[in-house]
């Protein structure tokens, strides 16, 4: 039996978690979505997937890990939604949506908009690129499309619906609330829901960044990619840059998050702004799918 791993505040776990319980299930998550848990991410893992051993009445890893290994596939949706992390807000990262607004006013007009927002989460970075295009185009119908993709299917049915808690809507300016917010009334009061113009820009998918395809079509005029690649390796990272380069316009733009540098991409990318990037060798435009 691998050693035992004691939570960190030394007190007697529900469910036996050895170190190779770990590993395994270090394992099963990269090879299948790229996740790369460093050993500091034990606490989380147990107290994640001890809800998962619960749910399916097993009383220890070694069952549940056996049951993944079978690939279920009910379970190992619930297994990677456990695993992934979705800290979100309206606006994060304030500084990349006037430039985005440059950006498609820029274009004057010549094509529809494009845009990929990869890692959705609960959707308030789509509703947020999708309030910047009304706003820079003064329309609720602009000529923009929105592709909006998470591998945690749970997340992505909330970001569809659209219904959020009032206080994730606290630090939003009245007047953007006003526009683009509809507040609930009896059974929904203490919610808001976007509105439905907003809605209909957007097209939610599960997509796996690690999958050997993608249901995504260029060109694309810009992809957000915030807060997702610091749970990949550098060589996830490189492989996943490879593929969004070719779905990218000739001046498309790719947007990191604030603890990210593509420092070992610059062959791919380069620096444009504060965490946000262009092509280093703008190619012709791409149209397929990938």
């Amino acid at each position: 039996m691998g050693s035992v791993l004691q939570s960190s505040n030394g007190r007697d776990r529900e469910f036996l978690f050895t170190l190779e319980d770990f590993e395994r299930v270090s394992r099963l998550i990269y090879d299948h979505a790229g996740i790369s848990l460093k050993p500091s991410k034990q606490d989380m893992v147990y107290s994640r997937l001890a809800r998962r051993l619960r749910a399916n009445g097993l009383d220890n890893f070694r069952d549940y890990l056996a049951l993944l290994e079978r690939k279920d596939p009910v379970e190992w949706e619930a297994f990677v939604n456990s695993l992934t992390t979705n800290l979100t807000s309206f606006f994060r990262e304030p500084h990349h949506f006037p430039l985005l607004t440059e950006h498609v006013i820029n274009q004057n007009g010549s094509h529809h908009i494009s845009l990929w927002c990869s890692a959705a989460s609960t959707g308030e970075e789509p509703y947020s690129i999708a309030m910047t295009m009304v706003d820079a185009f003064g329309s609720f119908f602009p000529p923009v499309t929105i592709v909006a993709t998470d591998v945690d299917t749970n997340v992505l049915a909330k970001a569809e619906k659209g219904v959020y808690p009032i206080d994730h809507i606290d630090k939003l300016p009245t007047d953007k609330v006003k526009k683009f917010f509809l507040r609930g009334t009896g059974a929904q009061s203490g919610y808001v829901k976007v509105r439905p113009e907003l809605q209909a820009m957007i097209t939610f998918r599960p997509v796996n960044l690690l999958a050997d395809s993608w249901p995504i079509r260029g060109p694309l005029d810009a992809i957000f990619c915030r807060n997702v690649m610091i749970y990949f390796d550098k060589q996830t990272q490189l492989r996943i840059l490879q593929r969004f380069v070719p779905l990218l316009q000739p001046d498309g733009l790719i947007f990191a998050g604030h603890s990210e540098s593509f420092y070992n991409a610059t062959h791919l990318l380069r620096l444009r702004g504060k965490t946000v990037y262009e092509l280093a060798q703008p190619h012709s435009h791409a149209h397929q799918t990938r």
